[in-house]
């Protein structure tokens, strides 16, 4: 005998329990939830909208190639040499680039840079004793002379005195100017340099490396007011009375015969023999060159010069 299904008549509220609970509910959350608030949506509408990345990304700096492999050898004399692209960064070339040498003059860059941060250009200073040793401007005791006019003696000129008196102008006088020189030198990471005195005169601890030279040369050309002083070949300046007048010629021969060459500080001493920091601008390329410990620093960067233009070419890289 075959057993028959029950059907069992289920009311419909039972059936769709489920559903009518949920809709209860959003209901309940729908009317108990409190409007929008206008004020914040007026304050978000003020804001713009910003792309997915917060700022434009900046096209990466030509880098320079060698093309030929040819480097510089026995032809160059400077026991010190870097080559530096400034706008990538990129050592082109190094030779001893941490060996300590004396720096000489090209110590007034340091000089300056500290000058500039803690003088103004139109301060008066009233010169002392004069250092009358080596390279000087020619400063008379007495003379009131401006900030500004001894840093073109310091730069262009290389004026012993004009260091010496941007450095006694300083509170505490000499000795702290000094002081600060190493502490600034330690905040652009010049680890392997040390000073003693403004000018560059020969010492045993007034010391750099190639490498910390070639790096203070790019940090002083983002300098405006040393960038042009560096790059002047003869100045006539005076004291703030006109009585005393300095004729500055630049002791870089190169400012004018080179094509490109934008300066910027030579040195000499007998210890440390000839040193040159060299800047030249070419199709928009702008190369830093050092030479330190030199029998002839003009020729040695005359030759430098020639060769990272022909051996070196500029190319754009493409990120993928």
């Amino acid at each position: 005998m075959s057993k028959k299904k029950v059907s069992r008549h289920i009311p419909w509220w039972v059936r769709s329990r489920d559903k009518i609970v949920f809709l209860l509910l959003l209901a309940f959350f729908v009317a108990a939830s409190p409007g929008q608030n206008v004020y914040l949506t007026e304050r978000l509408s003020s804001f713009p909208i910003r792309p997915a990345w917060p700022f434009p990304a900046s096209a990466p700096a030509p880098y320079p190639v060698n093309v030929s492999s040819y480097y510089p050898g026995f032809e160059i004399s400077a026991r010190g040499v870097v080559i530096l692209d400034g706008d990538s960064g990129v050592y082109l070339y190094k030779r001893n680039e941490n060996e300590h040498l004396s720096p000489a003059s090209t110590t007034k860059i340091l000089t300056a840079l500290v000058a500039l941060e803690n003088y103004k250009l139109d301060d008066v200073v009233t010169v002392g004793a004069v250092a009358n040793d080596g390279q000087v401007m020619g400063l008379v005791p007495g003379e009131r002379i401006t900030v500004e006019n001894l840093l073109f003696g310091a730069l262009i000129h290389s004026g012993n005195d004009a260091a010496w008196a941007l450095a006694d102008h300083y509170p505490g006088g000499e000795k702290v100017f000094v002081q600060a020189m190493n502490q600034k030198a330690q905040a652009l990471h010049l680890t392997g340099s040390t000073f003693t005195n403004p000018a560059g005169y020969d010492d045993p601890n007034q010391r750099m490396t190639p490498m910390d030279l070639a790096r203070l040369g790019a940090v002083a050309l983002n300098n405006t007011v040393i960038a042009k002083m560096v790059a002047i070949p003869q100045i006539t300046i005076s004291d703030v009375t006109h009585t005393y007048f300095h004729e500055l010629k630049n002791v870089n021969q190169l400012l004018g015969k080179i094509p490109g060459v934008g300066g910027i500080k030579t040195g000499w001493t007998e210890e440390a023999g000839e040193n040159l920091i060299t800047l030249v601008e070419r199709n928009g390329h702008r190369v830093i060159i050092v030479v330190l410990k030199s029998q002839d620093r003009f020729g040695d960067t005359a030759s430098l010069i020639d060769w990272v233009f022909s051996n070196y070419r500029w190319q754009v890289l493409q990120p993928k």
